[in-house]
């Protein structure tokens, strides 16, 4: 029997987008609705990252809050639709903005951070890169049940319209 259908990514990749895409969102959303509470107190705990680097500037703020929270939109948009190509657009849409920032956080000490705490957050930053580099390879690979149907034996599976080939 041949089926048509998008290709989707295994489980875990889902999971992982899950795991970056909430984190996104919920600072994003934190920095468009209080941007003077977010630069005070993101994380949420010390040390305090962004108000490492003063000053506050509320547009800025609430400009990374934007971009925060529409990475994370799309990161969890990506989970929830779970076909390759949305994966593959929101990751590397996610490593568009996660290279540059960890690149800068890795290369400008803040003022206002040890520099056991500007290594750890350019080491944190680095593994959400990591992250985002393990998923975008981990969705490459067809995972679908017509796959594991014609890895079985069964019929080779039929392309559908958006089922490209890798």
């Amino acid at each position: 029997m041949t089926t048509t259908s998008k290709a989707s990514v295994p489980v875990w990749v889902r999971i992982g987008l899950v795991a970056i895409g909430l984190p996104n969102a919920l600072a994003g959303l934190w920095a468009v609705l209080s941007p003077e509470g977010w630069y005070d107190r993101f994380p949420g705990w010390d040390p305090r990252l962004v108000a490492a680097e003063p000053p506050f500037n509320a547009h800025l703020a609430t400009d990374a809050g934007a971009g925060l929270l529409a990475s994370g939109f799309v990161l969890l948009a990506a989970a929830w639709l779970a076909d390759r190509r949305s994966v593959q657009l929101a990751v590397v849409a996610f490593l568009a903005f996660a290279i540059p920032h960890t690149s800068y956080h890795a290369l400008n000490p803040a003022p206002g951070l040890t520099s056991s705490e500007d290594t750890q957050s350019a080491i944190t930053l680095a593994f959400s890169v990591a992250v985002g580099v393990v998923l975008l390879v981990g969705s490459t690979r067809r995972h679908s049940a017509e796959t594991v149907a014609a890895n079985r034996g069964g019929s080779s599976p039929t392309r559908g319209a958006d089922d490209h080939a890798d």
